[in-house]
C-alpha cells in the first residue's frame, strides 16, 4: 500500500513536470502559460469585467449523478475526464485504451501534446459505441494578435482537429472544441470566437469550450454573442484544487453559465503532508484514498465542478472514476476548503 501511494505521488509529479517542459517547448506567450498560472493562483480572476457582475443570472447546472446537463446544447457532460497531456501516440493508444476500459467517456485530446493521432486511434479500436463517448479536440491560437490573425489560426486548428480526428479514428463530428488560450487582447480573442462559432454552424462541433479564461476575457466572448447564446462557452479548464482555488473562481464562471473542468486536479496537493494527512482521515470514514477525497471536493464545490485527470494504471484511473458514490459533509467541506488558505 504504501509504495501504490509512493508511485502515485511520483506519477504526479513526473507528469507536472513533464507538462510545465513541454509547455515552454513550444514557446506560449509568457503572461498566459500554465506555469504562470499555477505560480499566480489570482490570474483566474479578472480585476475589472467588461460586463457588470451585478447584470449577470446565475443560471443552474442541472446535475445527474456523475454528469451535468450542458446549457444550450443540453448535451450530457461527463464530470470525470482523461486528459491526455504528454504522450507520445503509442502511448495515446495505449492509455486512451485502458481509460476506455476502466469506465472513462469523457475524453480531452490536447493539442499541445500533439498526440490526437494515437488517441483517435485509441477510439477507432474500441467496441465503445461513438454515441457513449463525449470528445473534446483543442486549438492553439493565443499568439495570433488582432481578430482577422486569430480568426484564422482558430479555424486552421479546428480544421487540423477535425482532420486527424477523421482520418484515424472515423471520428466526423466532435462535442467540444476548446481554445487552449486565450488571445493578448479583445479583438483576438473574439476573432477565435468567430471562428469557434462558424465551426460550430457548420455543424463540426456541438459544445463551445475555454481554457485558462478569466472574467474579463469570457466577457470579450459576450459581448459580441450574448449570454443566452449557443456560441457561448459552456466550460472553462482551469487549475482548480484544493490547492488552488481562488475566491470566487467558481462564482465567476457560475454567473455566465459556465462549468469549471480542473486540469492538473491532484497538483500539489498530494505532496503536501498536512493536506494528505486530513485528506486520508477524511477517507478512513469513508473507505476512499486521499486522492478521491480531494477529487470529490471539487465536485462538491459551490455549484459544482468537473475535473480532468491523467494516470499511467488502470487502478489509477478506476480510483480517480470512483468518487460519485459518496457525499462529503458540509463540516468536511469547509475543512479541506481551508487548507489552501
Amino acid at each position: 500500500m504504501v509504495c501504490e501511494k509512493n508511485h502515485r505521488l511520483l506519477a504526479v509529479c513526473v507528469v507536472l513536470v513533464s507538462s510545465i517542459r513541454h509547455i515552454y517547448s513550444l514557446s506560449v506567450q509568457p503572461d498566459s502559460t500554465r506555469r504562470s498560472i499555477i505560480s499566480s493562483p489570482g490570474i483566474a480572476i479578472a480585476s475589472s469585467s467588461i460586463l457588470s457582475d451585478t447584470t449577470l443570472p446565475s443560471p443552474a447546472l442541472a446535475s445527474v449523478g456523475s454528469s451535468v446537463i450542458l446549457p444550450g446544447s443540453n448535451n450530457v457532460f461527463p464530470l470525470a475526464s482523461f486528459g491526455l497531456q504528454v504522450y507520445d501516440d503509442d502511448t495515446a493508444f495505449k492509455l486512451t485504451t485502458i481509460a476506455l476500459k476502466a469506465g472513462y467517456r469523457n475524453f480531452f485530446a490536447s493539442v499541445l501534446a500533439g498526440n490526437q493521432k494515437g488517441f483517435a486511434k485509441a477510439i477507432k479500436a474500441s467496441t465503445i459505441p461513438r454515441s457513449e463517448l463525449y470528445i473534446c479536440g483543442t486549438v492553439l491560437s493565443n499568439r495570433a494578435k488582432g481578430f482577422d490573425a486569430a480568426y484564422q489560426k482558430t479555424k486552421d486548428g479546428c480544421l487540423e482537429n477535425l482532420s486527424i480526428m477523421s482520418k484515424y479514428g472515423d471520428i466526423d463530428q466532435l462535442d467540444m472544441i476548446m481554445l487552449d488560450y486565450p488571445g493578448p487582447d479583445k479583438d483576438s480573442i473574439q476573432g477565435q470566437w468567430k471562428a469557434f462559432q462558424e465551426f460550430q454552424s457548420d455543424s463540426k462541433v456541438t459544445d463551445l469550450a475555454v481554457s485558462n479564461f478569466n472574467a474579463a476575457q469570457l466577457d470579450a466572448i459576450f459581448t459580441i454573442f450574448g449570454l443566452e447564446s449557443k456560441a457561448k462557452p459552456c466550460v472553462n479548464q482551469l487549475p482548480f484544487s484544493l490547492a488552488n482555488h481562488p475566491s470566487n473562481i467558481l462564482e465567476h464562471n457560475l454567473q455566465r453559465g459556465v462549468l469549471v473542468q480542473s486540469w492538473s486536479p491532484l497538483s500539489r496537493v498530494l505532496t503536501n503532508p498536512k493536506n494528505r494527512s486530513v485528506l486520508s482521515s477524511i477517507g478512513n470514514s469513508y473507505g476512499k484514498s486521499a486522492a478521491q477525497i480531494a477529487l470529490r471536493w471539487i465536485v462538491q464545490s459551490g455549484s459544482g465542478a468537473g475535473f480532468s485527470t491523467q494516470s499511467q494504471k488502470k487502478s489509477h484511473f478506476e480510483e480517480d472514476l470512483n468518487v460519485f458514490d459518496f457525499e462529503l459533509t458540509q463540516k468536511e467541506m469547509e475543512l479541506l476548503t481551508q487548507l489552501a488558505t
